[in-house]
């Protein structure tokens, strides 16, 4: 079976469980009497912060997505399955977001984050299965894969769960520091993927 379907699927996946974030950002704004708005517009910066990791969160695994899918020629009923999965969990993330958004400042932080932090790692975990599960032998890939961009890949796809099972654990004993660690994991792929990613896009493209 081509991709084309599957790939049109995720796409419309990924862009609803991003537009679908901004539910998150009005939570802690109610209808303030008396000029308290610009007070809860300040204190909501939970909501900001929740909704920028969260979505570029969405775009870098949006673009990595992209990436595998460039490295594989044809796909079988296992990798539509396992894709199934990954998006279920992807289409999860808002979910978390308004939770950390909410409670990031109460006593129930700690579930909030740790939340986050075991649907990322779901995230993470899922993404790895579907591109190893390709890549097995080159099970799935193109012929004319390059092996290089083949092994970069799962090099790097490998980290993911771990970084973020580790930033769970942060979380379960501070949770505002496994928020800074999710912040700090989602900053640092935007420039792996800005600066580092863009060789292996003309690798793809070459």
């Amino acid at each position: 079976m081509k991709t084309d379907r599957l790939e049109t699927f995720a796409d419309g996946v990924f862009a609803i469980a991003a537009t679908l974030l901004i539910i998150s950002v009005d939570t802690g704004v109610g209808s303030p009497a008396g000029g308290r708005l610009r007070h809860e517009l300040v204190t909501a910066w939970p909501s900001y912060v929740a909704y920028v990791v969260s979505f570029l969160t969405i775009g870098i695994i949006w673009a990595n997505h992209h990436t595998v899918m460039d490295q594989i020629d044809r796909v079988d009923r296992t990798f539509l399955m396992l894709t199934v999965g990954f998006l279920l969990v992807v289409a999860f993330i808002p979910f978390p977001t308004r939770l950390v958004a909410e409670y990031l400042n109460s006593v129930d932080a700690r579930a909030a984050t740790v939340a986050y932090g075991i649907t990322l790692t779901l995230t993470a975990v899922m993404f790895n299965a579907i591109w190893f599960y390709a890549a097995s032998g080159g099970r799935l890939l193109r012929a004319d894969a390059d092996g290089r961009t083949v092994r970069g890949i799962s090099k790097t796809f490998v980290l993911g769960p771990w970084i973020y099972l580790a930033a769970t654990l942060v979380s379960a004993i501070s949770p505002k520091l496994g928020a800074v660690a999710f912040m700090l994991f989602t900053l640092f792929w935007v420039v792996e993927s800005s600066f580092f990613g863009r060789d292996r896009s003309d690798q793809v493209e070459a």
